[in-house]
């Protein structure tokens, strides 16, 4: 997968601070240090001065640019609830997109995808203080895996910048714990998949080792949220491949057919040359006459 990206938004280290540099007033209270010493002195107490000021600004820009994102955010949200609408109107709309997203799809096994067909909505939620973290909801119709009407997992940031996050328990109905299923069959003629097993996709909402960085998440939240619909759209690789495949065959047939009509052109040669031969066989016999 690729790797996390980290959010412009998060509030930016602040630089360490070193022991800071000795005054110029207790330098030039030592007559016998040499000038060119007291100069890089003076250069780095002046340079951490500085580096002092474009912290403050970066703090400050921070602080601008999250009003910015909060501003927009509200402003995006009665668009990204009509999409919501419309989705709902298309079947299999988030199963096919989640199919077609190549970093997704490789962590889906088949009865994951079973399970997605009752998948309806797809909610990403920022919270109003952005870089405090996000919680993305997944909405089911009635299934035969678990109760949960929503399934929701939330990525946060304490006070100190410690990521974590916390999701729903899902209540699988027995016998039906797609984390349990230790091996699942791989459906090869249906697209191509890794040669180890992948884990389920619904493993997600019971880790939480590494909140930080969490790749589903962020592909969700960063990459598919923002524009499902470039991976509804994607065509589907069976088509494609299977496409080829009749293009090869009828590659093949045609190549056979020339060579069916070569044969046919040789054959037909070769019966001109003995007609040739017998009407000459026959003029010979004539003079012989």
């Amino acid at each position: 997968m690729a790797p996390k990206r980290q959010s412009a938004l998060l509030p930016q280290s602040k630089k360490p601070k070193s022991a800071p540099a000795p005054k110029l007033e207790d330098k030039s209270a030592s007559p016998g240090l040499p000038k060119g010493e007291k100069e890089q002195q003076e250069a780095i107490e002046h340079i951490d001065e500085v580096q002092n000021e474009i912290d403050r600004l970066n703090e400050q820009a921070s602080e601008e640019i999250l009003k910015v994102e909060q501003k927009y955010n509200k402003l995006r949200q009665p668009f990204f609830q009509k999409r919501s609408e419309l989705i709902a109107k298309i079947p299999n709309f988030w199963v096919t997109t989640f199919v077609n997203h190549p970093q997704v799809s490789a962590l889906l096994g088949e009865e994951d995808e079973e399970a997605l067909h009752y998948l309806t909505r797809v909610e990403v939620t920022e919270f109003e203080d952005i870089k405090s973290g996000y919680r993305i909801d997944f909405y089911f119709d009635e299934n035969p895996y678990f109760e949960n009407k929503v399934l929701s997992k939330e990525f946060h940031l304490n006070e100190s910048g410690d990521p974590s996050s916390k999701s729903t328990e899902i209540k699988w109905k027995s016998g039906k714990d797609l984390t349990k299923h230790s091996s699942q069959t791989q459906n090869k003629a249906s697209r191509k998949r890794q040669h180890e097993e992948p884990e389920s996709f619904f493993t997600w909402f019971t880790d939480h080792s590494d909140a930080g960085a969490d790749e589903l998440g962020e592909v969700i939240k960063d990459d598919i949220w923002p524009n499902p619909l470039q991976y509804y759209l994607v065509p589907d690789m069976d088509d494609e491949e299977g496409e080829a495949e009749d293009d090869d065959d009828d590659d093949e047939e045609e190549e056979g057919l020339e060579d069916i009509d070569e044969e046919g052109d040789e054959d037909e040669g070769e019966e001109d040359e003995d007609d040739d031969e017998g009407e000459e066989g026959e003029e010979d016999e004539g003079e012989d006459d």
